[in-house]
Order: C-alpha cells, then structure tokens, then sequence
C-alpha cells in the first residue's frame, strides 16, 4: 500500500512538471507580450491557466501566478487607461493657451473700448441723488428717509 501511495505521487509529479513546463514557455514576460499575442493564442493561454489554477496552487510556478492575475486584472481591453503618458501636460498646456488667448481678446476689447461713460462722473452722480430727494425716492430707509446718512449714488469712480 505504501508503494502504490508513492507511485502515485510520483506519477502526479510528473504530470504537474509537464503541464507547468509547457505553460512556463507561453506564460512568460505575457505583460509584455499579451498586445501582440493574437485572440487565439491569448484564449488558449487563458484556458490553460484556467486548468491549471483548477488544480494546487502551491504547484503554479510564480510566472504562470502572475499571467493570472495580469489576465484577469491587467491594464488590457476595457482596463486598458484611457490617458497615455503625458497627457496631463498636454492639458495643462491647452487650458494655458485658452487663458491666456481670453485674456489677450479681454485686453484686445478693453484697448480698443470708449473711455468711462458720462453717467460715471462724480458730478452725475450727485445730481441723480438731488433727483431722487426731489421725488422722494425710497423714503423708508433710502435717500429720501430722514436722517440718511449714506452717499447716495455717489461711488468712489
């Protein structure tokens, strides 16, 4: 009975050395083979990983543990990032033109604008405020109240 037990396992060895054998050759490097892989060779990859992880993970060598885990979670298909390299800067830099682009057109209209409207003088002002103490204007708590003390529509222009 003993010799059947170490038969057996003997056999299992082997058996888990020929199946690790062929699969370490296709599941080396696979992080930076997988793109060039076709679907095909890529299917047959995953399904001989799928087999082989139906067995004793302490029999997977480290090589066929990481194509595993890149298959099932690695930046390929639909987790593949959407942003190469460098794109931040090339962001960054667009959103730099578009400000400064609006802050020369900003200035551009400001050069090339008419100078303050008349309505703006102090002396305008002032008459608007007699204006509106002569019609009583907002009598409540305005510049028609008794006791206002504000400046009306007098601004410092």
């Amino acid at each position: 009975m003993l010799r059947i037990a170490a038969t057996r396992t003997r056999v299992g060895a082997a058996r888990i050395t020929r199946r690790n054998a062929s699969t370490n050759v296709a599941v080396q490097n696979i992080e930076t083979r997988w793109k060039t892989l076709s679907t095909a060779e890529q299917n047959t990859i995953a399904k001989q990983l799928e087999e082989a992880q139906k067995a004793d993970w302490k029999t997977l060598s480290l090589e066929e543990k990481k194509a595993a885990y890149y298959i099932a979670f690695g930046a390929h298909g639909p987790r593949e990032p959407i942003t190469k390299p460098g794109h931040n800067m090339k962001v960054l830099a667009g959103i730099g033109g578009v400000i400064a682009a609006s802050a020369a057109l900003f200035y551009a209209i400001r050069i090339g604008g008419q100078e303050t409207p008349h309505t703006v003088s102090k002396e305008w002002q002032e008459a608007t405020n007699e204006y509106l103490k002569s019609q009583n204007s907002n009598p409540v708590s305005g510049i028609s109240s008794e006791g206002y003390k504000g400046t009306g529509y007098v601004t410092k222009y």
